[in-house]
């Protein structure tokens, strides 16, 4: 995959990808340290990946990956991604798509949402994936990592698309990664919010998941790949 990065001849679909960002509230690590919830049965072929920030100190048993009705909820626990060993992408074009709802309230803004092109996750000098979030302020962003190396691709970027946590800290957003043959498109609720050149993505092949940052607790009603 080659090193995916924006250059300014990009042109932008949806809101902006430059836009401000919006400051999150700054809460020290001792006022929000990251919890160890009881780890439950992972469902047949999942995999937990933790950030590497995190390896040297918890475990994958110290996060909650189960299955829950017909889709997964995820209790962390430290920042992770989660996905199958069936759930790779082809090299053509796909979409990446998956409903996820914030059930609680984090002590201060964190996000959560999709990878899609991960190779090598075991690895930590030769991972690779992107991915695309959402938090309950009503933002989204998109990085790649490469290695230990993270690429920002999109700022932390304010959009009327995204739901925001209502008083009680639910939000319910849809998320989706379209790899189309000119370009990668995100879109959030069925609105496209930004996009970059398929010539700066690579063939797009790869696992595809999902990615829940620390101490979030959040279901996951839809998961899917399609062609």
């Amino acid at each position: 995959m080659r090193r995916f990065i924006m250059t300014a001849g990009l042109a932008l679909a949806g809101a902006s990808m430059l836009g401000a960002q919006t400051p999150q509230a700054k809460v020290s690590k001792e006022s929000d340290p990251t919890n160890k919830v009881a780890a439950g049965t992972l469902p047949a072929g999942w995999q937990v990946r933790l950030d590497d920030k995190d390896q040297t100190r918890y475990t994958a048993a110290d996060t909650r990956f189960v299955a829950m009705g017909n889709g997964y909820h995820v209790t962390s626990g430290p920042a992770a991604l989660y996905y199958s060993s069936t759930s790779t992408a082809p090299a053509e074009n796909y979409t990446v798509t998956a409903t996820l709802t914030q059930t609680k309230a984090p002590m201060h803004p964190e996000a959560y949402g999709v990878f899609v092109s991960g190779k090598d996750l075991a690895d930590s000098e030769k991972q690779s994936y992107a991915y695309f979030l959402v938090r309950g302020t009503g933002e989204y962003m998109v990085n790649h990592r490469a290695g230990k190396d993270i690429h920002k691709i999109i700022p932390w970027t304010p959009s009327p698309a995204v739901n925001k946590a209502d008083a009680n800290g639910q939000a319910t957003n849809t998320l989706q990664v379209k790899l189309m043959a000119d370009s990668v498109r995100f879109l959030v609720n069925g609105t496209q919010v930004g996009a970059v050149a398929r010539d700066h993505y690579g063939s797009g092949a790869g696992f595809a998941g999902l990615r829940v940052n620390h101490n979030l607790d959040v279901h996951v009603a839809k998961f899917e790949i399609t062609k």
